[in-house]
């Protein structure tokens, strides 16, 4: 029976959420499976993978195919390394001891790549989010100055409007003035 490693679809349209699955290669894409190896989720930022590593290498060394997606997600989480090694220590190259210094000194490496990425995202985001802050601090400061910019306005032209009606009133009071003494 060929067996295939590969994705099995799982979650919501739109949102998916994946299976990985060691497969019969005849059987249909989210049907029957003979081993669930790990999940994958690549809505996130970066893509959650969690892996049964022993049972991926396990499928691999049973002569199973990942599909090209499965190779990389294997690959990713250090499957394929391990199925190299193991390869290695059959053959006489080196000892189970070496091959899994090896593999522990990748991993730990791929580890810090990992974290440096989720390290380099977060503050990405808080930057972004500082810069948004201070775009509506300046946003506000503006507003609030020109509101105390409209009120000085208004009351400038209330005093001159009030200023203009006394002095059309002195006006008033001096043409009726001018008009009495006409009139004697």
């Amino acid at each position: 029976m060929p067996v295939k490693i590969r994705l099995q679809r799982h979650g919501k349209k739109g949102k998916p959420f994946y299976w990985v699955v060691a497969a019969d290669s005849r059987a249909k894409r989210d049907g029957k499976f003979l081993e669930k190896l790990g999940t994958y989720n690549p809505n996130t930022n970066p893509a959650t993978i969690d892996l049964n590593l022993d049972s991926a290498v396990k499928w691999l060394h049973d002569g199973a195919q990942p599909t090209d997606t499965a190779r990389a997600i294997l690959s990713y989480k250090g499957a394929l390394l391990k199925h190299h090694l193991d390869g290695g220590v059959r053959k006489g190259a080196l000892t189970q001891d070496q091959a899994d210094a090896k593999l522990a000194a990748w991993l730990e490496e791929k580890e810090t790549k990992i974290d440096a990425k989720k390290n380099g995202l977060s503050t990405a985001q808080a930057d972004a989010k500082a810069k948004a802050l201070a775009a509506e601090k300046k946003i506000n400061e503006d507003r609030i100055a020109a509101a105390k910019q409209a009120e000085a306005d208004a009351a400038a032209e209330e005093t001159a409007a009030a200023e203009s009606e006394e002095t059309v009133a002195e006006a008033d009071t001096t043409s009726e003035e001018n008009t009495e003494e006409t009139q004697a």
